[in-house]
């Protein structure tokens, strides 16, 4: 394939990757939207992983986003038809995330691709195949958080980082309590893990996911 040919096809890869937003407009990359699909009863349903079947409608990822396209029923309009949305489609996509999220982790340490604990991975940090993720619950402690990103930045590191879900989501992922830090080595997971957290940060934004006490420090993993 010569360098004309190779450089139009990564422009139609490129364009197929985008999706425009049926509230917004907005053309949007994969790690910006969601896709929906009706059901054979005419109910919208999430399409985390983009495989269901049937003509798919695209919502950029954010909670203010999706919940006017239920109450505006926008879903109708793309549709050009009688399908319905509910209330709770935003609850749903926020814990479908989650879940989705929650098992990448779980398989990553089952295939020992991850580490955990604040020691384990500033360790791995230093290694010649530093993690490519960085996972701190979002209710750790901040001095902990910091001191991790502090290491990563004095080792030359840049890894994604992953602050969106909770430390008893991190323990439900990993079989254990009270876990704040986590690191995943380079790979498919950890690539997946980034894209799921940019769209979950859509639904969880700072202010809403700091509520409630932070996690302490003292016997944390």
């Amino acid at each position: 394939m010569n360098a004309a040919a190779r450089e139009t096809t990564n422009e139609d890869e490129a364009a197929a990757r985008e999706r425009r937003c049926i509230v917004t407009g907005e053309i949007l990359p994969e790690a910006e939207r969601i896709r929906f699909v009706a059901d054979p009863d005419g109910a919208i349903v999430p399409d985390i992983a983009g495989t269901l079947p049937g003509r798919g409608f695209w919502v950029k990822a954010n909670r203010a986003t999706l919940e006017r396209a239920v109450a505006k029923n926008q879903f109708a309009r793309a549709a050009k038809g009688p399908v319905t949305a509910s209330n709770d489609l935003p609850d749903r996509v926020e814990a479908l995330l989650v879940r989705r999220m929650v098992g990448d982790l779980g398989l990553a340490r089952k295939s020992g691709a991850l580490v955990f604990g604040h020691d384990n991975v500033a360790r791995a940090l230093g290694e010649r195949v530093p993690p490519a993720v960085l996972v701190e619950a979002s209710d750790g402690a901040a001095d902990g958080r910091r001191k991790l990103r502090n290491t990563a930045s004095a080792q030359g590191v840049r890894a994604g980082l992953v602050e969106c879900l909770t430390s008893t989501e991190l323990a439900l992922a990993l079989g254990r309590e009270n876990v704040i830090h986590a690191a995943v080595k380079p790979g498919r997971l950890a690539e997946r893990l980034i894209l799921e957290a940019a769209r979950l940060e859509g639904f969880r934004p700072a202010a809403r996911r700091a509520i409630g006490p932070a996690a302490p420090e003292k016997g944390q993993e």
